[in-house]
Order: structure tokens, then sequence, then C-alpha cells
């Protein structure tokens, strides 16, 4: 009898070699379609990505298109009213229409001036060109505006330049 249990051991192990290894082979052979079909997935997402990217590159170009598109459109006009101005005999009825359809397009697009004159000096939306010294003024108080500033909504397009008091000692 004892010549019997190694040959059946020996059995017994061959068949569980053999049974891990088609386990193997088969799990071998499922992770091979899945990693098939996986990257097969990642290929269509990638593309679908460029794809993507093309397309909104094309209406960022259509959007900056028509955004110069309107902004020439109204320069246009703006420059015929200026020729008109330059060719009429008495120019400035002709200047102040011009004048009056530049505000008009800055108050369109929400421009507007900052007011600065008498306030006291704001390093966020004034630039100081000068100081003068005075006594009757506060110290940092805007004197006078060399360039007017602009803002566009809540933001600033353009400081204003000023001149600001300086309290005499």
């Amino acid at each position: 009898m004892p010549t019997k249990k190694p040959t059946d051991t020996k059995k017994n192990t061959q068949e569980t070699a053999h049974h891990t290894i088609k386990k193997l082979e088969e799990e071998n052979t499922q992770l091979h379609q899945e990693l098939i079909n996986k990257n097969d997935k990642y290929l269509r997402t990638l593309a679908d990505f460029q794809n993507y990217q093309k397309r909104m590159d094309k209406e960022l170009q259509a959007q900056k298109e028509e955004i110069k598109k309107k902004y020439l459109l109204e320069l246009l006009d703006l420059i015929e009213l200026l020729k008109q101005a330059y060719e009429d005999s008495n120019p400035k009825s002709g200047l102040k229409l011009l004048l009056e359809n530049l505000n008009k397009f800055l108050e369109k697009e929400g421009i507007t001036y900052i007011d600065c004159k008498g306030k006291p000096f704001n390093y966020q939306l004034h630039n100081a060109v000068s100081t003068i010294e005075q006594s009757e003024c506060a110290d940092g108080t805007i004197l006078d505006e060399v360039k007017k500033g602009y803002m566009v909504g809540e933001k600033l397009l353009r400081p204003a330049c000023v001149i600001v008091a300086k309290k005499k000692p």
C-alpha cells in the first residue's frame, strides 16, 4: 500500500498543477481581453478629446473673428464721421457728433471714467506723475488729472495719471 500513495499524490499534484495552469491561462486570456477592451476605450476617448480640442479651437477662432468684425465695424463708422468732420466747413459740429458717438460706444461696452479731482489718491486706480506741496489741501489729495483713467465694469482698464498734493511742513 505505501507504494500507491506516492503515485496518487504525484497524480493529484500533477492534476492540481494542470488545473492551476488551466485556470491561469483562462485568467491570462481574460485579462488580455480586458486590456484590449480598455486600450480600445482609451484610444476612442483620446480621439474624442482631440476632436473636442479641434472643435474648440475652431469655435474660439470664429469667436475672435466675430469680435474683431464687431469692433472694426464700429471703428469704420467713427472714421467716416471723422472724415465728414474734416471735410465740413464748420468741423466743430462734426467733431461734437464724433465725440458723442465715441462716448455712446464706450458706454455700450461698459467703460466708465474714473473721477479723481479732489479725491484721495488710490494707488490701485491712480498713477501719480507729480506731487505739489500745498498748505491748503490734505496730504494725498488729487489736485489735477494729466490723463483720464477708465474702468471696464469693476476692473481697471487704465489708471488715471494724476498730480497729488503734498502737505507743506
